[in-house]
């Protein structure tokens, strides 16, 4: 292994793990506001091409025009 991965790996190992992916701030944005607004979501990064992505996969729910909620999970 390279000096610069072993490196890496370290530095990604004292950090705590991976950043949370643009899909977990979405998600996580939605939960923490109940709604939120593309502008919303937009300010901290996430293209406006992912939140039509976000709602087939079930992530996220469009309440309105340019408003979204978190999806509601239910356990079975």
């Amino acid at each position: 292994m390279r000096k610069r991965d072993r490196d890496r790996a370290e530095a990604l190992r004292l950090s705590g793990g991976r950043p949370p992916s643009l899909r977990d701030r979405a998600v996580a944005l939605a939960q923490e506001r109940g709604e939120v607004r593309t502008r919303d979501l937009t300010d901290i990064g996430i293209p406006r091409c992912y939140l039509s992505r976000m709602c087939e996969e079930g992530l996220l729910v469009k309440v309105g025009h340019g408003w979204y909620c978190a999806a509601a999970w239910t356990a079975t």
